[in-house]
């Protein structure tokens, strides 16, 4: 059996999309104890980082080893006993995951939806939020299934006036779409590394309010081979020890309370993404994001495609578009893989075979990226038949970013 050696990719689908090589790099350091002091210093400086990338002040900024999926379970199954009310707006395929997870640890969940393509009305959740009750809302920011970000701001606020939380899953707008965990009064916000902050799946950044963390205080629950006589133990856990946030927050913070084998080769890629990302800026990496996706979208339409959903309120880093009546769109997607190494996504559900989505995020949110892309769908497009203008897409998009010099 051969070493790996993974075909060259560029990535420009929706997630995953290439690492930014200083990750990779940082991820070849060697292993140390998980409580060597060189260890606990870089958990310490992971925590601060990621207060910058979620703009907030929360001590309880962490991670949680295991992908996206992982930060979503472990921030409900925490936050919510069985029988609680949730409320879940779903407006594509990750709004479902939500309900999905809420309803196997035993929530009440209601659900209110808008069909793919759209978002919701703030004030639409605020009037269920009023009708439900609820003690939790999980709301999904931006949903890659349709490509659409579901605006927050004011929906904290709101969610406290009735007494409920307001966690959101950031996984695929975090660090290239506007995001403000203190200024929104979001009180969990969980997201990945394999999107917009340039590196590979497998940790979740976690946030948590004061508010949030009261909840986790009453359910805290330490486990019998740690606990000593004055350690709480409670009569109804949170019902996952993996994902228990209360012990997780007790490993990350002074106690040091053993709880699991940190992922250190982990940790270090997930360091440097924060770090990379803070050295950039944050505001000047989500314009980064702005300016390339308006570039891809403009060289889209050059093309003569339509792109799909509410544009005003599209996610700046990953794109729909239709594919046009009598092309085969899988076939497309297999002759820019297969002629030109590039990668770009279909869809979930009701989209699947309907829309292609092109991403521009992390590493890849790039000019050279954006104008290859462009031109090897365009290769593609005219070898399954489509009449497509010569040059009309590199051509737009050249057209959009020399418009913004």
């Amino acid at each position: 059996m051969d070493q790996i050696n993974p075909p060259h990719r560029l990535l420009m689908g929706p997630g995953p999309i290439n690492a930014d090589p200083r990750v990779l790099r940082a991820m070849s350091a060697q292993l140390v104890g998980q409580f060597d002091p060189a260890m606990t210093a870089y958990m310490t400086e992971t925590m601060e980082l990621y207060r910058g990338v979620l703009r907030t002040a929360n001590e309880a900024t962490v991670l949680v080893d295991g992908t996206s999926r992982a930060g979503i379970e472990a921030a409900l199954v925490s936050l919510v006993e069985p029988g609680q009310r949730v409320l879940v707006p779903v407006f594509g395929r990750f709004g479902l995951l939500l309900t999905e997870v809420a309803a196997r640890i035993g929530a009440e969940v209601h659900v209110i939806e808008r069909p793919w393509g759209e978002v919701f009305d703030v004030q639409e959740i605020a009037d269920a939020v009023r009708r439900v009750q609820p003690h939790l809302v999980a709301v999904v920011h931006g949903d890659t299934s349709t490509t659409l970000a579901q605006p927050l701001a004011g929906l904290g606020g709101m969610c406290h006036e009735h007494g409920a939380l307001l966690y959101t899953d950031a996984t695929a707008s975090l660090g290239g779409n506007p995001f403000e965990t203190d200024a929104w009064e979001l009180d969990a916000v969980t997201a990945g590394l394999q999107k917009c902050l340039a590196g590979p799946s497998g940790t979740a950044p976690v946030t948590l309010s004061e508010r949030a963390v009261a909840v986790l205080d009453r359910r805290r629950s330490i486990e019998a081979g740690l606990r000593d006589a004055a350690s709480p133990v409670a009569a109804a856990p949170i019902r996952s020890n993996y994902l228990d946030l209360a012990m997780i927050l007790d490993y990350w913070g002074p106690a040091r309370l053993n709880h699991h084998t940190e992922a250190t080769t982990a940790l270090y890629g997930a360091r440097e993404c924060a770090r990379i990302l803070l050295e950039e800026g944050v505001d000047t990496a989500v314009e980064r994001h702005r300016r390339h996706g308006a570039a891809m979208s403009a060289g889209l339409l050059g093309l003569g495609l339509t792109l799909f959903g509410d544009q005003s309120h599209r996610m700046a880093n990953v794109i729909g578009v239709e594919i046009p009546a009598g092309v085969d769109g899988d076939a497309v997607r297999g002759r820019l893989l297969a002629d030109f190494a590039i990668e770009i996504g279909t869809s979930f559900g009701p989209l699947h075979g309907r829309i292609w989505r092109i991403g521009t995020m992390g590493y890849n949110a790039r000019r050279d990226a954006v104008l290859t892309t462009l031109a090897a769908l365009e290769h593609a497009l005219r070898a399954e038949g489509m009449a497509v203008p010569a040059g009309g897409g590199v051509d737009a998009a050249l057209a959009a970013f020399e418009a913004e010099q």
